[in-house]
């Protein structure tokens, strides 16, 4: 049985992730969405390069928290992108280890993929020091954005880190995943688009309502 996060929320916060325009990040934010997110992992059809970032970040405002999404980046990468654009929070899906994560004096959240028989808190446990972990959908050779969900009953309640559930969520499951899993937030990418690092302003509106009548 799944229990919830022990950190206390009003609210299931919202995360969407992989914008690739300053037209469709507004749109989130005037929705109430609480994080966007940006993809810095040029394999992604929804990576965006620093100029683009810079030009999202600055069109949301100082209220809404700017995730960047990294992939076994390097530290020189890190830091250049760190430079010129205004990121809140980092997020790293790779292989990376909790000492390169903390160096950059971020709050930072670590992706793990739920690969079938993984022992969930022993991982974590090399994490201790993140302000959340990400909960994903396993793939091979795919860190993030597959479109699929997970079996959230193996997620166990004695996490001691904030959840923030992703992998396949869209405006049809959302309220069932929230509803089991009680996450800090819910994070949605390919859910809400109408193509690869284009967002549909309908789904976009469906998915937080949904989430808003589970919270």
């Amino acid at each position: 049985m799944v229990a919830k996060a022990l950190v206390p929320s009003v609210k299931t916060r919202i995360k969407m992730c992989g914008f690739t325009n300053a037209a469709d990040a507004m749109n989130a934010v005037a929705l109430g969405v609480d994080a966007i997110g940006l993809v810095f992992y040029a394999p992604s059809p929804r990576a965006v390069s620093i100029a683009q970032a810079r030009a999202i970040a600055q069109a949301v405002g100082p209220f809404v928290t700017v995730v960047g999404l990294l992939v076994d980046a390097s530290t020189s990468q890190v830091n250049e992108i760190l430079e010129h654009v205004s990121l809140h929070v980092l997020q790293f899906h790779g292989d990376e280890t909790a000492a390169f994560c903390k160096q950059f004096h971020r709050p930072w959240i670590k992706a793990l993929r739920m690969k079938p028989g993984m022992d969930l808190l022993q991982t974590a446990s090399a994490f201790k020091e993140a302000n959340a972990l990400l909960l994903d959908s396993y793939k091979v050779g795919t860190p993030g954005g597959t479109g699929e969900t997970f079996d959230w009953e193996t997620i166990p309640g004695n996490l001691s880190l904030p959840i923030v559930l992703a992998g396949g969520l869209n405006a049809d499951n959302v309220q069932d995943a929230i509803m089991q899993v009680h996450p800090y937030a819910v994070d949605v990418s390919g859910g809400v688009e109408s193509e690869s690092g284009i967002k549909d302003a309908q789904k976009m509106r469906d998915f937080v309502e949904a989430v808003k009548r589970s919270s």
